[in-house]
């Protein structure tokens, strides 16, 4: 009785199934050809993205061993992203044109390099401008999301101590020295300057 109620039920089940793919066979077909379409196309999109980063990286490489600044800057401009930063940073590091240091702090697409060359160009331009200036230029950093804010605390507050503003140069000191995470080296020169 088992067998003959299996095989009646096959029989059934292979002849819904029969029905079901003469009736909807266009469409299942169409399916078909959509998703491997959708996966091939997938697949040459991932291949020609991994194609073009590795010939970013090989420019790069080759712009640092033969320390080609023009080519650097042009790399810069061609990609996105941290590669485009760190480009252009090497360029400014090799060079010293300040008006590539300007343009990362302005318009750099990662938030640490843009912080990063917001130090060196208050390292560079920091005598013509006043501790207020300094402060408001690195408010962006008054922030424990960059990098670099325990740098931009102490920075503010050397400018806010040579220009002889004791009261806001320990406020700056105190951000840092009374924050365990400061890092050991930085928490020192605020002790110090304190």
């Amino acid at each position: 009785e088992d067998a003959l109620y299996r095989e009646v039920w096959e029989e059934v089940n292979n002849e819904k199934t029969l029905r079901f793919v003469k009736k909807y066979y266009r469409y299942i077909l169409a399916m078909a050809l959509i998703i491997m379409i959708a996966v091939v196309g997938i697949q040459i999109g991932m291949q020609y993205h991994n194609i073009k980063k590795v010939a970013v990286a090989q420019m790069y490489e080759s712009a640092i061993e033969n320390v080609d600044v023009n080519a650097l800057a042009a790399l810069s401009g061609e990609t996105g992203g941290a590669m485009a930063d760190l480009a252009l940073f090497q360029a400014y590091a090799i060079d010293g044109d300040v008006k590539k240091i300007e343009q990362l702090a302005k318009k750099g697409n990662t938030r640490d390099f843009r912080d990063l060359a917001k130090l060196h160009m208050v390292g560079l331009r920091g005598d013509d401008m006043s501790a207020k200036d300094v402060e408001s230029y690195l408010s962006d950093m008054d922030s424990k999301a960059s990098p670099f804010y325990y740098d931009a605390c102490l920075v503010i507050a050397q400018k806010y101590l040579a220009e002889g503003n004791r009261e806001l140069s320990n406020k700056w000191l105190d951000k840092i020295i009374k924050d365990k995470d400061a890092p050991a080296t930085v928490s020192g020169a605020a002790s110090a300057l304190r």
